[in-house]
């Protein structure tokens, strides 16, 4: 199932948002709270891989 650019951007921005949050409390967070975050922020980041373009006369250059 691949997600479209919202849905990715709106996982992304919920995942740093979350983060800020744990990040910001320094006391009121756990070392569990903080390890979520990460994760959460790892998890947002991995994107289906995209092909890149190959530039115009890379494919002939040796």
């Amino acid at each position: 199932m691949s997600m479209t650019p919202e849905e990715r951007i709106a996982i992304m921005t919920k995942a740093i948002n979350q983060a800020i949050k744990v990040m910001g409390d320094r006391f009121g967070s756990t070392e569990e709270d903080v390890a979520r975050a990460i994760q959460g922020l790892k998890a947002s980041m991995q994107t289906a891989p995209q092909e890149k373009p190959v530039p115009v006369g890379a494919a002939t250059q040796a």
